[in-house]
């Protein structure tokens, strides 16, 4: 393949982005790598990632999953990756669930990077009653779950593309909402008994939101 100039389609080397900050005293680790949940609510984990566009440019997906099915239920897409992002996502997932009662002592896990550790997340999750878990760092195994679904997002759109990024911020907007909704809805998944997440919950505990809510949530964000 070398001698013929051809080389196989592989993922680009990872690009980190957890900075810690040491000013913030992070939180301990409340999961210990256990990624299930009995049921909605119980266990959310989250992470940064970066999405490559255009020439030179990035847009940063911060993700909030429910460790009970695997849904992606809330997410923030900016040109930063500022703690106010991952507050967006949060804020985003407590709406989705239905308002800070519903998800009173609920666990969000995330690696410690400066925007998880930072006093704007630690002050909505105190006020929303969230209780913060983090990995050590430099651990990428203590935030499995949210490091699998970056690692299918990246693999089933951007690397898919020729360019090996989108052409525009439009495209990489509109490419990741319509992978969203077909993971929330369609992919099947072994955590939710190869059933897709909102069909696991719909049947298990009568969670329910419409097809289109991946679209209209990203284009509010």
């Amino acid at each position: 393949m070398r001698n013929a100039g051809i080389e196989g389609r592989h993922q680009r080397r990872r690009r980190s982005l957890t900075r810690p900050d040491r000013s913030q005293a992070p939180a301990p680790d409340l999961l210990g790598r256990d990624f299930t949940a009995d049921a909605p609510n119980v266990k959310w984990c989250g992470d940064i990632t970066y999405t490559p566009v255009a020439d030179s440019g990035f847009l940063y997906l911060a993700t909030v999953i429910d460790l009970f099915s695997g849904r992606l239920i809330g997410w923030s897409i900016a040109d930063h990756h500022r703690a106010d992002l991952v507050r967006d996502a949060l804020s985003a997932a407590v709406a989705a669930r239905g308002g800070p009662g519903a998800i009173r002592d609920v666990v969000f896990h995330s690696d410690r990077g400066s925007e998880y550790t930072s006093a704007l997340v630690a002050d909505y999750c105190r006020d929303h009653g969230i209780r913060r878990s983090m990995g050590r760092v430099g651990s990428c195994f203590d935030n499995a779950a949210a490091e699998s679904f970056f690692a299918s997002y990246k693999r089933e759109t951007v690397t898919t593309l020729e360019r090996g990024r989108f052409a525009d911020e439009a495209e990489a907007r509109r490419e990741t909402f319509r992978w969203i909704a077909f993971y929330n809805h369609r992919r099947r998944h072994s955590r939710a008994g190869q059933l897709a997440p909102a069909t696991y919950e719909e049947r298990h505990h009568h969670y329910k939101l419409p097809d289109d809510y991946a679209t209209l949530q990203g284009i509010a964000a």
